[in-house]
């Protein structure tokens, strides 16, 4: 699995994408500091040649009123929501990578108990045929025997399928279009330890999701302080040289000027900032309920799945095998019929697909974890 994450984090194209927008935040931010670009004009007064007075100006405009402070600090927030984002997404990742990894290592394990199943019933089909040859048995239990092979080799197949669909979901989230491995490693027995809820409650602030959401908050204060500095007009400052044609002599030229806000006072523009920061405020309020709940719906999931899988390795999966070869036993025997040993394999069977389902419970509870938190496993280490 740490060679599916380190191939994922490098090729998987998605985070290759996002990984750009620190870059365009940059160049955001850098193009929020500049000063507005200086203008020049030129004009002339009568179109005779004799008589024409003509005008060069430059004109500078000045930003009032701290546009220049506000749209930097607007980008700022831009360029630190894109560090977070980014590191959101490396988790969303690390979590999809290991969704991929455990589900094709439960559809290996899928696979091999359905061979193992097609063993035990083609066992059960040679005890069923050996009993009915020798005219202890009817002939209708090798057809019950042959219809319970059909069904595990169905059932074989279904697994082939899925295991195929595995592997090709775990190669598109490592960034290639095709599995380049014919088989993986087995999955840990063990799953990362989770910490309790309390102390993942307590951390909630510190998930990307909430950070994210906090600084959202702040990009549209800033947006507001910007929009309420553009309520300030701006000066342009002239300066010039003049010259006429018929005195034949040169002024220097001086000017001002600036809109007068009489109509428009981008009240409109004001107005819905401040809306849209209320909006973060209880938008960051429905994160961090959702957060919360998600978190403890999902550790209860986690710990009753894992009791699962611990009770079936310890309890049952050996308890349905050892039903098996008794019964299996016992019909070469004489001693039960063969409906005794159809419901027994029914049963370890049936107790095999539970496990796997309790396996893919677990490994879900976990990476959505994964999701909010990062990795599980460095957090548990942290005091």
């Amino acid at each position: 699995m740490d060679q599916a994450l380190q191939t994922a984090l490098a090729n998987n194209p998605d985070l290759a994408a996002a990984q750009w927008d620190i870059g365009i935040a940059q160049g955001d931010r850098q193009q929020a500091g500049l000063m507005p670009n200086p203008e020049v004009s030129w004009e002339a007064e009568d179109t005779r040649r004799n008589s024409r007075t003509t005008t060069v100006m430059l004109n500078q405009p000045i930003e009032l009123g701290g546009k220049r402070g506000a749209r930097i600090d607007v980008a700022s927030r831009a360029q630190d929501a894109a560090a977070i984002e980014l590191e959101r997404k490396r988790n969303v990742l690390r979590a999809d990578v290991i969704q991929a990894f455990y589900g094709a290592a439960t559809a290996q394990q899928r696979l091999q108990l359905a061979r193992q199943s097609q063993v035990l019933a083609e066992r059960g089909v040679r005890v069923a045929q050996g009993r009915i040859d020798s005219g202890k048995s009817a002939p209708v239990e090798g057809t019950r025997a042959q219809v319970q092979l059909s069904e595990v080799r169905l059932e074989r197949r279904r697994a082939e399928r899925d295991e195929a669909s595995a592997y090709q979901q775990l190669a598109q989230v490592m960034g290639a279009p095709l599995p380049a491995f014919a088989r993986i490693a087995p999955a840990p027995p063990a799953m990362p330890a989770v910490p309790t809820a309390p102390r993942l409650l307590t951390r909630i602030g510190e998930t990307a999701e909430m950070r994210l959401a906090e600084l959202q908050i702040a990009q549209r204060e800033a947006s507001l302080g910007l929009e309420k500095a553009q309520r300030i007009p701006d000066l342009t400052v002239s300066v010039g040289s003049q010259y006429s044609e018929l005195e034949r002599e040169r002024v220097n030229v001086v000017g001002l000027s600036m809109p007068i806000p009489l109509f428009n006072r981008n009240q409109g523009n004001v107005l819905a900032a401040a809306r849209r920061a209320d909006q973060a405020r209880d938008l960051r309020n429905a994160s961090e309920l959702r957060l919360r709940t998600q978190t403890q719906t999902t550790l209860d999931q986690w710990l009753t799945a894992n009791t699962e899988v611990s009770a079936f390795n310890q309890t049952i999966l050996p308890a349905a095998q050892s039903a098996v070869d008794t019964a299996t036993r016992g019909f070469e025997m004489g001693k039960f019929n063969f409906l005794d040993v159809l419901d027994a394999q029914r049963t370890l069977i049936s107790a095999r697909s539970q496990y796997i389902q309790a396996i893919a419970e677990a490994t879900d509870a976990w990476v959505r974890i994964e999701r909010i938190f990062g990795d599980v496993e460095a957090l548990t280490r942290t005091p």
